[in-house]
């Protein structure tokens, strides 16, 4: 078969497609390990709508030369603006239209499926835990192996399955005090997600990005409630070194002001691709923000549409009246997409307030940031807790218990001051550098993420 130019020997290859979840922060996880992968000279196929394959690329920093891709039309959706006055969630509904959509890529990969399977030795497909529906005609073919990929941490995935379980004791470990399942996602996609955990019992294993450096007690319990299915932590997935330009030489304006600043000096603010904030929110953290008299690098940008290539209705939000001239110096207000990886890797980063995606989170760990957690929706308040609780490597901004209430500015300026200028701040960041450390020497030859990795590629290779 010819791929890309590429030739396969008949009969001797084995091929990895990778099915992704249409949100930035599924996007983005499964392009990282689709280089992984490919760096073990498996051909890696990726596959999506026409509308996400380009988003994929289009924010991905580094070369996918290597990758091969198979953008799918589906039928078209509509692409409403997200909408921050929503009563019932902060979950970004306006999405759900760009989710059902992509449900009708079954019938085009199942033929993508059958076709490379009739030319490989063995096809393994990794499907994003919500597109299992996608994937599953890949359980009735003789030579493929179907494997689930979770976008979010161990310690989340574990506490689902513990809490539908009955949260029975466990010997010899204690769960923290867990943020309840109301107001996580928008009731009419509760039952999308059921719909796709349910074809799960076909899977052949479960793929996780994370590492048993970070996680090892809850992969440990997840490997318990799952049987015989094996669990892979195969992460981090995103590079822990970052070039400091793109591949077309560019480098984003932020970088050349934080190159300014003092070591762990800044905090960095974003809440996302999926979080828009209503107006008198974001006039209460610019308020926050300058009171803290904090450096900063504030994301203020409104959560992506189901197709970010639909450029009407996009919001500029407006700031206090002459805010971005008065904190000149202080801080950056970026209103286009940020450099993120290259933004917590930079030693004047001090600090990070986010919204608590799996990907963020585990962006901040490997780079050694500390976070101020304010978790929005979905896994975001379960994964504030296994930062703030079990790694102790964030303190809280906005409690679970009152997401409805309006952070005010003086708990902004208190998160900041507290990460960035107190004791505690300080010993947060020594056990995020120290976490930091070990997640690097874990992927070193003979490190316990790069052994994790290899047993994987032997496994899926053999």
């Amino acid at each position: 078969m010819a791929s890309n130019g590429k030739i396969l020997p008949l009969q001797t290859q084995v091929l990895v497609v990778l099915i992704p979840f249409p949100a930035q922060g599924h996007l983005n996880q499964l392009l990282h390990l689709s280089h992984l992968i490919s760096s073990h000279d498996i051909p890696v196929h990726y596959v999506g709508t026409v509308t996400h394959i380009r988003q994929a690329t289009l924010r991905h920093q580094n070369s996918t030369s290597n990758i091969h891709f198979h953008a799918f039309q589906v039928p078209p959706f509509v692409s409403p603006p997200p909408n921050p006055n929503n009563q019932e969630t902060d979950f970004p509904s306006h999405l759900i239209p760009s989710f059902e959509a992509s449900t009708h890529l079954r019938e085009t990969v199942g033929k993508l499926l059958q076709s490379l399977s009739s030319k490989a030795k063995r096809v393994i497909v990794i499907h994003d835990s919500l597109m299992a529906s996608v994937a599953q005609d890949a359980t009735n073919m003789p030579n493929v192996e179907n494997y689930t990929f979770h976008s979010t941490c161990a310690f989340t995935v574990f506490v689902f399955f513990w809490e539908r379980m009955g949260r029975p004791p466990l010997e010899g470990f204690r769960v923290p005090e867990i943020p309840v399942f109301e107001g996580c996602f928008a009731t009419q996609f509760i039952g999308f997600i059921i719909a796709q955990y349910e074809l799960h019992k076909f899977n052949d294993g479960n793929v996780y990005n994370t590492s048993r450096v970070i996680e090892d007690p809850f992969l440990e319990l997840l490997e318990r409630i799952g049987g015989d299915k094996k669990v892979w932590a195969l992460g981090p997935f995103n590079p822990l070194s970052i070039e400091k330009k793109d591949s077309i030489g560019f480098r984003h304006s932020c970088m050349e002001w934080l190159d300014k600043q003092e070591q762990s000096s800044v905090i960095y603010i974003s809440f996302g691709t999926t979080t828009t904030l209503t107006d008198e929110q974001i006039q209460e953290i610019a308020i926050g923000l300058e009171q803290s008299e904090q450096k900063f690098i504030w994301v203020l940008r409104d959560a992506d549409k189901g197709d970010i290539f639909d450029e009407k209705e996009a919001k500029i939000h407006d700031l206090l009246n002459g805010f971005e001239e008065r904190v000149k110096g202080m801080g950056v207000v970026v209103r286009d997409w940020a450099p993120q990886l290259e933004i917590l890797r930079h030693p004047s980063t001090g600090g990070f307030m986010s919204h608590c995606g799996w990907n963020s989170c585990l962006e901040s760990i490997t780079m050694g940031v500390p976070i101020a957690a304010w978790p929005m929706h979905s896994d975001q308040p379960k994964n504030a807790v296994l930062i703030t609780e079990v790694l102790k490597v964030g303190l809280v901004v906005k409690d679970w218990a009152r997401r409805k209430a309006l952070v005010s500015a003086s708990d902004v300026e208190n998160g900041v001051r507290r990460l960035m200028e107190t004791k505690e701040g300080d010993e947060m960041r020594e056990r995020a550098a120290r976490l930091k450390n070990d997640i690097h020497r874990s992927m070193e030859e003979g490190g316990v993420s790069r052994i994790e990795m290899d047993s994987f590629i032997a496994h899926i290779t053999k």
